[in-house]
């Protein structure tokens, strides 16, 4: 199977190329290096691009998979989807402020977060997820407060014999290490519990990073240079992992997750 094209804008134009075949009805346009126009509305490719470098010999495959699930004709009908089908499927996603750059933030059903980050909420399905509108909430006769407390809930019950590995650095720092692979384990920030599931193997309040949608590490307060390690390691996962988040640290609490950007941590905020 061919590799697909590494330089950003071959690579759109394959991309582009591939849904003309697929769809042969759709108006697609190359807008940008790494943007499409498909039947007038913007489709983003940054992070497809990111999932195929990771795993180049399979770029094809994850390019044509990730084109059918997004525009099967039974996506399309998922808006109409009642609120008991939705339920037990809600589940919420850790998103960077960044996507309103794209994205109508009226549009979307979220709860603003640390860190320039907001929570999301999708309804999960077996091939897809699907992102909640406000539109659907104003349908369902449902506010952002009960899809929060429903999609926190089901995280917790989505999988809840978590294996944790827990590491110690040669610097004497301890992480912990959730790597489920559902989507789902940046998300896992948000568990009800989380504190007190790791303080005391990590000696009390500890840091957590989600670089991207597939990471998630909790870690020790020290020493010094255990930190700047992790915070290279991170910084460097945010800017090559696809569905990238946040490359700054949270600080974990028993009375919830705070931000680590200084203006946060002078007003003591958390979520």
């Amino acid at each position: 199977m061919p590799h697909m094209p590494q330089e950003p804008e071959a690579f759109a134009e394959c991309v582009a190329d591939m849904l003309r075949r697929l769809q042969p009805d759709y108006a697609v346009d190359l807008v940008g290096p790494r943007e499409l126009l498909v039947n007038g509305r913007r489709l983003d490719l940054e992070n497809l691009y990111r999932m195929v470098n990771h795993e180049p010999s399979r770029g094809t495959e994850i390019v044509e998979h990730y084109l059918e699930q997004l525009f099967a004709g039974e996506a399309i009908q998922l808006g109409t989807m009642s609120f008991d089908f939705a339920k037990p499927r809600i589940m919420p996603r850790i998103q960077p402020e960044t996507i309103f750059e794209h994205l109508s933030r009226e549009q979307v059903a979220h709860v603003p977060f640390v860190n320039d980050t907001v929570v999301v909420f999708v309804t999960d399905l077996p091939h897809m997820t699907v992102s909640i509108t406000t539109e659907q909430l104003i349908r369902w006769k449902v506010d952002i407060d009960a899809i929060e407390e429903i999609a926190r809930e089901n995280l917790d019950r989505y999988a809840p014999e978590l294996e944790v590995q827990i590491v110690e650095s040669k610097e004497g720092g301890k992480a912990a290490i959730l790597g489920q692979h559902d989507g789902y384990d940046a998300a896992r920030l948000l568990l009800t519990g989380l504190h007190d599931r790791l303080a005391n193997q990590l000696g009390g309040d500890f840091y957590a990073a989600i670089p991207a949608r597939d990471m998630f590490v909790a870690f020790s307060l020290a020493p010094d240079p255990f930190l700047k390690r992790l915070r290279d390691r991170v910084t460097s996962d945010y800017k090559r992992l696809p569905y990238p988040i946040c490359s700054d640290f949270f600080y974990v609490t028993r009375d919830g997750v705070c931000g680590t950007k200084p203006e946060v941590l002078e007003r003591g905020e958390a979520a």
